[in-house]
């Protein structure tokens, strides 16, 4: 395998655990941990907090898996009608991801964010269950996605 391939893979695996893996860390670990915050404004304003370090990181890692998918595609592969199922499988299941997280990133987040700093927190926890849901799609595509491109060259 050359260098090359092994460096796109590398880009490519790093940047799905990045995302996958904060997405888990949000919904299974850090969501359930808020009910320790007495107050709802805090919990909030928390989550607000940590989006705001983390969409722009998905955003970069959204940019790292197009790029290193797309050049192993017709760099490694030869294109599309070269690459077995789980490709098309895998690119199939990232551009809803990436749809999702555009949906969040334009909608919810922006209207989320404003409604937190003018302390409107009904209508933050609103936008906040519906981000919610939102990365809870994604986190399930997001593993669909992990474990067709982990076993996909072994289908047959």
């Amino acid at each position: 395998m050359p260098y090359t391939m092994i460096i796109a893979l590398a880009i490519h695996i790093v940047s799905a655990v990045i995302w996958v893996g904060g997405m888990f860390f949000a919904y299974s670990v850090l969501r359930p941990s808020m009910g320790t915050l007495e107050q709802a404004p805090d919990r909030l304003r928390l989550w607000r907090a940590v989006f705001a370090r983390f969409f722009p990181i998905v955003i970069v890692e959204i940019v790292l898996l197009l790029g290193s998918g797309y050049w192993m595609i017709f760099m490694e592969y030869g294109g599309f009608a070269y690459a077995g199922i789980h490709i098309h499988i895998m690119n199939l299941t990232g551009f809803l991801m990436m749809g999702l997280f555009g949906h969040l990133w334009f909608a919810e987040w922006s209207k989320f964010r404003r409604f937190v700093d003018t302390e409107d927190f009904a209508a933050a926890g609103a936008r906040l269950n519906r981000i919610r849901m939102i990365v809870a799609t994604n986190l399930g595509l997001g593993w669909i996605t992990i474990i067709v491109g982990a076993t996909g060259r072994y289908w047959g």
